[in-house]
């Protein structure tokens, strides 16, 4: 077997616990460079909902596919694999390591073992399910699906109809559900080496970073960005936790403090399917993201 010389370092965790600056420093004590894994901050017209380091922040470390989109642009996971993977081949010329850091599961898995193919839906079904959400709205996907496929409902951004709809067109075309999908994948052999370091908090010091990351967007401008962005409220990019609240506010549906609970709230619940995920896969090595220097002593070991 040919020894791999080059090295991907996965740092993933929830929402607001602390990648950005613990991915920053390894960076610049490794001297690489930071592949966002992400989807949320693909898109340059989020700007503060989506908690994108700042120039600032970045300190000079170079960040890839950020910004790199717009919410007009039809872009999905397998895209990003190959995109990804094309980018590394790039980068391993400069670098023997990369790091990739985000907390979309589903982006990371794919760059780490690739994804499947999955059956091709007929149009009549996928057509049916766009009405029924436009008419019965999204707690009717979300009932359906949490008897479909519990396993995958725990996981998944049940706020995003999208993904909703994608499950269970699966399941009403094949009888199979995303779970069982998933089950079946064969991850492929990169040619690459991959750690993977995992961050988390205690949990009530997690959600206050969340409530606090949260009061600090509002300050900075979010409700505003999200009624600039609402007349593409339709759009993919869109339909995510940070915006889909404040739609509904603008719709009338609630009061502004109702918004804002509901932010923050869908905010701590996105973080706990963010770590159901990521804690479901045993080669992940987790470390308080205060431990910066356990980080790097435990990179320094394993590279």
């Amino acid at each position: 077997m040919t020894k791999k010389s080059k090295t991907i370092v996965i740092v993933a965790g929830p929402t607001a616990v602390g990648k950005t600056s613990v991915s920053i420093l390894l960076a610049k004590r490794l001297k690489s460079e930071i592949i966002s894994a992400d989807s949320r901050q693909f898109y340059k017209e989020m700007e503060i909902g989506t908690a994108k380091p700042t120039q600032l922040e970045m300190d000079g470390i170079p960040h890839h596919f950020i910004n790199s989109l717009s919410i007009h642009d039809e872009y999905n996971v397998g895209q990003f694999e190959k995109d990804a993977l094309k980018l590394l081949d790039d980068l391993f010329m400069k670098h023997d390591l990369i790091l990739v850091v985000g907390g979309s599961g589903l982006y990371v898995k794919a760059l780490c073992e690739g994804i499947d193919e999955m059956p091709v839906i007929p149009t009549e079904i996928r057509e049916e399910l766009n009405e029924e959400y436009a008419e019965k709205g999204i707690e009717h996907l979300q009932n359906e699906l949490v008897i479909a496929d519990p396993e995958y409902y725990e996981i998944v951004d049940q706020h995003n109809p999208q993904r909703l709809i994608r499950a269970l067109e699966l399941y009403r075309a094949t009888g199979k559900n995303m779970s069982f999908y998933r089950a079946q994948e064969n991850a492929v052999d990169r040619p690459f080496n991959i750690i993977k370091i995992g961050l988390e908090r205690p949990r009530e010091e997690l959600y206050d970073r969340i409530n606090l990351r949260m009061d600090q967007m509002i300050s900075e401008g979010l409700f505003e960005e999200a009624e600039a962005l609402y007349p593409y409220k339709h759009l993919y990019a869109m339909q995510t936790v940070g915006y889909s609240e404040i739609f509904g506010y603008l719709e009338g549906e609630y009061d502004r403090a109702e918004a804002v609970r509901l932010l923050k709230r869908n905010s701590r619940r996105y973080a706990k399917r963010q770590l159901t995920w990521f804690k479901r896969d045993p080669e992940f090595t987790w470390f308080s993201a205060d431990e910066k220097d356990a980080v790097i002593a435990f990179l320094q070991k394993m590279s």
